[in-house]
């Protein structure tokens, strides 16, 4: 069960790092006001949700204690990021406010999971 619980935590930071990393390819354009959010962030969204799923059965199962609170913060901030991305994933251009807020919860998303014990 280790090395499944492993696999996922491995998926879910190759999410993290598709949605961190295409909000920080676009960082550039954000200040030209050109900023879009591309596929690689709704990508990585969707991965995030789905294997952060997966890792709170797998560990529930696994008899591991889940912090029902820190999960439920976690993925109410991943709802709110991958409403954005995917509603405004065709538009051309992103809102400078709407896209910093996305990284935004992106980075709070990633220091709650560190941080929160």
């Amino acid at each position: 069960m280790d090395v499944l619980i492993h696999l996922f935590v491995g998926l879910h930071i190759i999410g993290i790092a598709a949605l961190l990393g295409g909000f920080l390819t676009q960082m550039k354009a954000m200040g030209k006001g050109t900023a879009r959010f591309v596929p690689a962030m709704l990508h990585g969204a969707l991965t995030m949700l789905v294997t952060g799923v997966a890792l709170v059965g797998l560990n529930q199962a696994d008899g591991s204690t889940v912090s029902t609170v820190k999960i439920g913060v976690k993925l109410a901030l991943l709802i709110v990021i991958l409403g954005l991305v995917y509603v405004k994933r065709d538009d051309e251009t992103v809102d400078k406010r709407l896209f910093g807020l996305v990284g935004l919860l992106t980075v709070a998303n990633i220091f709650i999971a560190v941080l929160w014990t």
